[in-house]
């Protein structure tokens, strides 16, 4: 099975160590393998999750929430 990418969008991150939080909470979900993250300090950062099957957006909020960031829904 080919691997999934989910993009969402995250509110809050500014810096180096906002990425490390997320992508520890993201990569400890069962199934991801990789997490890039797209900074725009301040503003909406884009975080990519690539994963061997397709994730809920609850797991995925709750992950970064976790890291104590928000995922915003998609500007139209």
């Amino acid at each position: 099975m080919s691997p999934v990418s989910t993009i969402v969008n995250v509110s809050g991150m500014t810096c180096g160590h906002c990425i490390s939080s997320v992508s520890e909470e993201l990569e400890a979900l069962e199934g991801v393998e990789a997490v890039d993250v797209d900074l725009n300090a301040g503003g909406i950062s884009t975080v990519t999750i690539t994963s061997e099957k397709k994730l809920s957006r609850s797991e995925i909020g709750e992950a970064v929430a976790e890291a104590g960031y928000l995922v915003v829904a998609n500007e139209a």
